[in-house]
């Protein structure tokens, strides 16, 4: 960590804030249309029961791509979310190495 520039994690959260919002905005919004998903998938079924209408939405391709947009989402936010958390334990890394050395310089004046 010698070489470490604190100024490189601060850039690194700052590039990335806007992309994990927008991917925590994108996720919640494919996360609260899943249930209307469904209940639009059930509604143009043909079946009375609703097992059975159920069992037709969650089978259809739009609930499962729905479901692989969803996964896609959740990759990419989990993805920002530890890009942004190693910066900030870098920077709390170097600042903690730096109280370090500064204790160590006033023991040994």
């Amino acid at each position: 960590m010698n070489d470490f520039d604190p100024h490189d994690a601060i850039q690194t959260i700052n590039d990335n804030k806007d992309a994990y919002s927008v991917a925590k905005g994108q996720l919640a919004e494919l996360d609260a249309f899943k249930s209307s998903l469904k209940a639009i998938k059930m509604s143009e079924s043909k079946e009375n029961s609703l097992g059975a209408q159920e069992r037709e939405a969650y089978a259809s391709q739009e609930y499962q791509d729905h479901c692989k947009a969803l996964g896609l989402a959740t990759r990419n936010v989990e993805r920002l979310k530890w890009t942004l958390t190693v910066a900030q334990m870098e920077f709390d890394a170097w600042r903690t190495e730096q109280a370090s050395n500064r204790n160590l310089e006033k023991m040994t004046r």
